[in-house]
């Protein structure tokens, strides 16, 4: 049995990092990181372009000028003014090159052909120069960069429609139980609805990775070696949810050893999450999460989030840590680390009820895990913790 730190370590000397690079559409890249940098094919603006609704001017010594005409957005005749000539231009229209300042239509008094001005005059005002946003060459936006909305609405203004993005992973889930049956189907004596499969699909959505098969095996040790190696060779990183204890009807730790899958730990000292596995054959990582469901949710976030991350060759792979007021107490029995479902909030933080590692309820409100570390057991109220962010 290992330590958390030793067992993070671990995973991240192991973690593969992808260097399989896709094309994708736009509108269809949210959640990838961009697999190069991109540079701006065109200034931004491409042209001198108006700030506000107003009228353009090429100034000249008195207040009044005479208006000549009309741009809005859009709009491509060039206009060129003499001057104390004036044009009304429109947010977003191109400004002619004569024109040496634009004033909002709220500063001027209009006649018939003619505009007064009834501001100082500052020459430039409410002009966006080409290339103020960016220029053309420069980067855009650099590799490794989450494709998000913004991401997507200023590649697009830039006329880019086709990203090169890294590979998401590709990943299988196997749910072991004769126990398990589907949502929507009565429950028998012994019986009860299988939720992590789902719990970790969700997980795996939230961090916008899409490409995910659920298995489900009864506990068969044939069906068991044979899932999970048809699952080792389609994915790049198989989740086990359960059997992986040692129990009578716990066949995964033993189809894993029959598999060759090269152990690189089996047991962390912590609570909850103590019969975690972790091995690799070949290229897939393979990690064998505890049964009940809160310790699968927390192990995977601890653990199987660090792989994920490092697939795609992030340098930072763990959970944003914090240091927080604890505003509740907790004593631990034993000598183990210990990760516990907590709500932070303005450098607060809550114990939550109910930690059993089978209960979900309280993570339900959870937005944290507190951390203790196996040389301390204890907390108190007004005492700094190490908190770990959730990504939700």
């Amino acid at each position: 049995m290992i330590s958390v730190e030793e067992a993070i370590e671990t995973i991240k000397k192991n973690s593969i990092s992808n260097e399989i690079n896709i094309e994708k559409k736009l509108e269809k890249a949210d959640g990838y990181l961009l697999a190069e940098d991109i540079y701006a094919p065109i200034n931004l603006p491409p042209f001198r372009q108006s700030a506000m609704d107003g009228y353009g001017i090429h100034i000249h010594k008195e207040k009044e000028y005479t208006i000549i005409g009309e741009i809005k957005a859009g709009d491509k005749h060039n206009y060129q003014l003499k001057k104390g000539e004036a044009i009304k231009i429109l947010t977003g229209a191109p400004v002619p090159e004569d024109v040496d300042t634009v004033i909002m239509q709220e500063n001027t008094m209009v006649t018939n052909t003619t505009v007064e001005i009834k501001e100082t005059i500052i020459p430039n005002k409410n002009i966006r120069p080409i290339g103020e946003q960016i220029k053309v060459g420069e980067i855009a936006l650099k590799k490794n960069t989450k494709i998000n909305p913004a991401v997507v609405g200023f590649l697009y203004s830039l006329g880019i429609d086709t990203v090169k993005v890294i590979k998401k992973p590709s990943i299988g889930i196997i749910s072991t139980g004769n126990e398990l049956i589907a949502p929507g189907l009565p429950l028998s004596y012994g019986e009860i609805y299988e939720s992590n499969s789902k719990m970790l699909l969700s997980a795996l959505y939230n961090l916008k990775i899409y490409d995910v098969t659920i298995y489900k095996i009864k506990d068969n040790y044939e069906d068991t070696v044979s899932t999970i190696a048809n699952a080792i060779k389609e994915h790049d990183i198989v989740l086990i949810s359960g059997g992986i204890s040692v129990g009578k009807y716990d066949f995964v730790y033993r189809a894993l050893q029959d598999l060759e899958v090269n152990e690189l730990f089996y047991k962390v000292n912590q609570k909850p999450g103590k019969p975690l596995f972790y091995g690799k054959k070949n290229e897939t990582q393979i990690f064998g999460l505890p049964g009940n469901p809160a310790a699968a949710l927390i192990c995977f976030y601890s653990y199987v989030y660090i792989s994920l991350q490092s697939f795609f060759g992030k340098s930072e792979t763990e959970l944003k840590r914090v240091q927080a007021i604890a505003l509740d107490s907790y004593k631990e029995k034993r000598e183990r680390s210990v990760f516990l479902k907590a709500f932070y909030e303005s450098g607060n933080v809550r114990v939550l009820e109910s930690q059993n590692s089978s209960m979900l309820q309280s993570f339900t409100t959870s937005n944290a895990l507190i951390y203790l570390p196996s040389n301390r057991n204890e907390i108190k109220i007004n005492d700094t913790v190490t908190v770990i962010l959730l990504p939700f």
